[in-house]
């Protein structure tokens, strides 16, 4: 080998290792960064902090740091460390996100029972049943004082509309219906909770959002409902849906009549005739 070509093939080397430096040295300064936002004494700024970790699924930091997070002191911080797990789709934090089930604050309860049906674990329905309902699922686990906390409207409201939002997708129901609604307005949260169960597999949920859709008193819930009978594609609810036509708001008639037309395609297909072509009743 030629000095020319051993003189080339080293500096190749020096530059590729230098690289390799300068990218490490700007991942330790990134996380000295996140790190100030992490320990930050001010709560919000530490609370956006931790739910940026949801960004970095598969790194072993940023998992640790959201799992010292869940044991803030503060319930906004602990309900952000709830949430990036679940975007992080930290699976191993299965065991924490059920023990923040028993959270002493709403929020973090909802925001682990999201966070569980994000890692595929159904028991994170028995949350949004709670809320929906303001009952217990038999065997759920949830503690009684827990639970009570649903019951409470003055608590629920206080979760307010961009907690309810940063859980669920609304759909057809539409993001700008709710700036018709205050902030002590627990509707929201209650059609968060109603589109949440749309997929969960457990029949009392059906029956539990056919009992939204026609007696909750108010018409974003009612229509929410309505919105998660047609994703369930469940042809027995198609009562309800026929009896949402009479609803007195015009919005739930119409969120009753797709779930009519879907419900209807899908029992005509279960019978063998041919109907509209419809998507899967999960998303």
């Amino acid at each position: 080998m030629s000095f020319r070509l051993r003189f080339v093939i080293s500096v190749s080397l020096a530059c590729v290792f230098a690289i390799a430096c300068l990218a490490q040295n700007d991942r330790e300064q990134a996380w000295s960064v996140l790190k100030q936002g992490l320990e930050n004494s001010n709560i919000e700024k530490r609370t956006k902090a931790v739910a940026d970790l949801g960004l970095l699924p598969g790194d072993p930091q940023a998992l640790d740091a959201a799992l010292t997070a869940l044991k803030d002191p503060k319930p906004e911080v602990r309900a952000a460390a709830a949430q990036a797990l679940g975007e992080m789709s930290a699976k191993n934090a299965k065991p924490e996100l059920t023990a923040a089930l028993q959270d002493t604050d709403p929020s973090v309860i909802l925001a682990a029972g999201h966070a569980l049906l994000a890692l595929g674990d159904d028991a994170g329905y028995d949350v949004f049943y709670a809320v929906l309902t303001g009952q217990e699922k038999a065997g759920s686990g949830l503690l009684g004082e827990s639970k009570k906390m649903f019951d409470d409207p003055k608590k629920l409201a206080g979760l307010g509309f961009q907690t309810a939002l940063g859980f669920v997708p609304f759909g057809g129901v539409g993001v700008s219906a709710y700036k018709f609604f205050t902030k002590d307005d627990t509707s929201p949260v209650l059609a968060a909770a109603a589109l949440t169960l749309a997929n969960d597999p457990d029949p009392n949920s059906g029956e539990a959002l056919a009992q939204a859709a026609l007696n909750q008193k108010k018409w974003l819930v009612r229509a929410a409902a309505f919105n998660a009978i047609a994703k369930r594609g469940e042809p027995s609810l198609r009562k309800t849906a026929v009896l949402g036509l009479q609803d007195a708001q015009d919005e739930v008639q119409y969120a009753a009549a797709a779930a009519l037309i879907r419900l209807s395609d899908i029992g005509s297909e279960h019978k063998g005739k041919p109907a509209r072509a419809h998507t899967n009743s999960k998303h």
